[in-house]
């Protein structure tokens, strides 16, 4: 056998073996947002589930949701978010955990649907070797995140302003019902003719 036909073997070998194992240690099962849509400028924060369908325990190491936004000038704008959990967090064999990645949607922002991509980096105990070996990358494709026009925005700031105006509209007229009842009952008091007194 000449040496190039052992060289293409030895790599197939090789790559084979490299396929045997590599275990697929963890799937993100599922992935949610707090809210229907957001407005720009707002605060949330998505739900991510991680299940280990290894034989051996796991560990996250690292969980991210990368984010692209267009602004309204037509420029991409790509933020990476973590998890606010405490990392690494160990997954027992056959179980899954709920972790949690604050988002902040930023200003100025076109609206439309974005595709976060979520990312979790994953290590697996080998017993045998008594310590964490690197495993998969589990990534989440199909969450999407609504962010609302700049409209519905203004729309509802003025609605809340105007509902605040209504209030005080009413505090103000009851007050004045009131110190008016008031006002009459002391000019009422003030003003009343005394009744003559009977004479015996």
């Amino acid at each position: 056998m000449n040496t190039k036909t052992t060289l293409i073997v030895l790599l197939t070998v090789l790559a084979a073996i490299g396929t045997i194992q590599t275990a697929k240690a963890a799937s993100i099962t599922t992935a949610s947002p707090d809210k229907t849509s957001y407005l720009a400028g707002q605060t949330g924060y998505i739900l991510v589930t991680i299940y280990n369908d290894e034989n051996e325990k796991i560990r996250v190491t690292e969980l991210s949701a990368t984010v692209s936004y267009y602004y309204t000038d037509g420029n991409l704008y790509i933020q990476k978010f973590f998890t606010s959990d405490t990392l690494p967090n160990e997954i027992l064999e056959g179980e899954s955990e709920t972790y949690q990645i604050p988002i902040s949607i930023p200003t100025n922002l076109a609206h439309g649907y974005t595709n976060p991509r979520i990312e979790a980096i994953t290590e697996i105990w080998r017993p045998q070797d008594g310590r964490w070996n690197t495993s998969d990358r589990p990534t989440y494709n199909n969450l999407k995140l609504y962010i609302e026009t700049p409209y519905r925005q203004m729309y509802e700031t003025s609605q809340q302003a105007l509902t605040e105006q209504t209030n005080t509209m009413n505090l103000l007229s009851i007050a004045t019902v009131i110190f008016a009842t008031a006002a009459g009952f002391l000019l009422f008091l003030v003003f009343r003719k005394p009744k003559p007194i009977a004479q015996a």
